[in-house]
């Protein structure tokens, strides 16, 4: 990057995944690399292995004032037939405001977990969770969609075919899953959500824009996504005029995982950076992570955006959107919810609670709870 111009301001990433619980102690590492102060760990769960929240919850109990926690629901009763009996995603929804998490990240949006789930979002299924969470002013990280190129076979990235990303005719499509968020938006117009990775509209800031001005409630996530900075690379000059005129809106974040390489980690932070705050031109590095692709995918434009720009987009917004401060965590509330999750996984894959990763979370969690 070039050194004459680096933000020297707090950086608050709002889009991390945590991995396992061995995996706090490397997360906190890739803290310290990418100068961030603050992390929102985006909590995806894995209702047959009891998996994707409980590390979350441990950070944030060990960590308070660094982590928060955005946990996704657990639909072990849909995915069952009843045979599994869980809390209704409106009773979960309001645990994790009674226990402290700091809002609710969900994946259902993304073609692969319409697959799994199997329900449209403005299916009654869902109807009084969007009730529950606007009432609330639950904030929600919401993933919808996927970028437009994973549709079609002649233009998907080879590494995103390489995960089985690709989408064909029996899958959902991107404007059915647009339709469907507009409906709910409308039913619920007081929402409060950040989508993540720029809603896959980086391609047409118009339509982005529009979208803005329709719901004022909402905004969007910078996670790449790498064809995010691609698209908006082709007119950087109008792409940091969107970024100027919609300076509350937009919300900073990497994507990181824990588990990753702390050089990878520095790479893909790095590079949000040095586009966000230089007017450089570059190419991938060759050392970032494999879901970047390859360097010569193409070119990356800088946008040089003004400093008080720069402080909403790293910080101000995120602290807007959740708080300055992650939420205080109940530790033995949060392990009652681990056990109720190692129950679920028990019931669909016959895995002990006591082998599941939110089981082995309750146990930490009490601790925490008892010092």
């Amino acid at each position: 990057m070039n050194e004459a111009r680096a933000w020297k301001g707090p950086i608050l990433d709002g889009h991390v995944h945590m991995g396992d619980l061995g995996e706090r102690e490397p997360l906190l590492g890739i803290m310290d690399a990418t100068g961030a102060d603050r992390m929102a760990l985006v909590s995806i769960q894995d209702p047959r292995a009891g998996a994707g929240l409980g590390p979350s919850l441990v950070a944030k109990a060990l960590h308070p004032d660094r982590f928060y926690v955005f946990a996704g629901p657990n639909h072990a009763q849909h995915l069952s037939g009843g045979a599994v009996v869980t809390p209704s995603l409106a009773a979960q929804a309001q645990r994790f405001a009674r226990i402290g998490c700091d809002g609710m990240k969900l994946l259902e949006g993304k073609p692969t977990s319409r697959r799994e789930v199997d329900v449209p979002i403005t299916d009654p299924y869902f109807a009084e969770f969007w009730e529950c969470v606007e009432g609330l002013g639950t904030p929600l990280i919401w993933h919808v969609g996927d970028p437009e190129t994973f549709w079609d076979p002649a233009r998907i990235p080879g590494w995103a075919r390489d995960n089985q990303w690709g989408y064909g005719p029996e899958d959902v499509a991107l404007e059915v899953l647009y339709t469907e968020v507009d409906a709910v938006l409308a039913r619920h117009p007081r929402l409060r959500v950040a989508f993540a990775h720029f809603y896959f509209l980086s391609a047409d800031l118009d339509r982005a824009g529009r979208f803005l001005d329709d719901h004022p409630t909402v905004s969007f996530d910078l996670a790449p996504g790498i064809e995010m900075l691609y698209n908006m690379s082709e007119e950087p000059v109008r792409a940091r005029e969107f970024f100027i005129r919609y300076a509350d809106r937009i919300v900073f974040g990497t994507d990181i995982w824990s588990g990753m390489a702390l050089e990878e980690a520095r790479h893909r932070a790095g590079m949000v950076h040095r586009w966000l705050i230089t007017e450089d031109e570059f190419r991938v590095s060759p050392n970032a992570d494999y879901l970047l692709g390859p360097p010569e995918d193409g070119i990356i434009r800088g946008m040089a955006l003004p400093d008080d720009v720069l402080e909403r987009v790293f910080c101000r917004n995120f602290e807007r959107f959740a708080g300055v401060r992650p939420r205080p965590l109940d530790a033995a509330g949060a392990a009652d919810v681990c056990d109720e999750i190692a129950r679920a996984a028990q019931g669909l894959s016959g895995t002990p609670t006591s082998e599941t990763q939110a089981g082995q979370a309750a146990d930490r969690l009490r601790a925490v709870a008892s010092d």
